[in-house]
């Protein structure tokens, strides 16, 4: 990030920067113009990932994900992402999803999930994203962890993506009333 760019990363590379209060405003530009490509062929349009919790550092990527009534139906959504910038990549880790990337790959700036508002990768990501927005030492704790990451795998995204993992599932089962266990007396 150099010369007031607020969005933007290398492909290869892992950076994680300051909160830039620009990131809410950005994500309400992105998602006006995904509803005006999309109109009613998706549900709804969420600000997801670090981008999306205020004060929290992040990469400087936009996360966003938008609902559909299904992922089968979703693949009519191609030509109208390919018109306004996205790009289809395949994620074979995450079969709950359609993956899209904006943005040349010297400088990707918007990354766009299609799922399914009931998917367990739509309810994972809603979660983890208001764990983080409703505790702050929640979110100290992940950002000191982002941080570390992106010295320990400065061009390994994968890397930094699975570091970040066992956090992430720790934070969401903590949460989760189905694998609390009762108090006995």
């Amino acid at each position: 990030m150099k010369d007031g760019i607020v969005l933007g990363l290398e492909r290869t590379r892992v950076a994680v920067v300051p909160y830039d209060p620009a990131w809410p405003a950005l994500f309400a530009e992105e998602a006006a113009r995904l509803r005006a490509a999309l109109g009613d062929r998706i549900l709804s349009i969420e600000h997801v990932g670090s981008t999306s919790v205020p004060g929290l550092d992040a990469k400087p990527i936009l996360d966003l994900m938008a609902g559909v009534e299904s992922l089968a139906g979703a693949e009519r959504l191609l030509p109208a992402l390919r018109e306004v910038g996205y790009a289809h990549r395949l994620d074979a880790d995450n079969p709950d999803r359609l993956y899209f990337v904006r943005g040349p790959a010297e400088l990707r700036t918007h990354h766009l999930s299609l799922a399914e508002p009931g998917s367990r990768f739509w309810r994972q990501q809603i979660r983890f994203r208001d764990l983080l927005r409703g505790d702050g030492g929640l979110a100290a704790a992940y950002a000191r962890l982002k941080h570390e990451l992106a010295v320990s795998y400065p061009g390994d995204r994968r890397g930094y993506a699975a570091g970040k993992q066992p956090f992430i599932e720790a934070a969401l089962a903590r949460d989760d009333p189905s694998t609390r266990r009762p108090m006995g007396g």
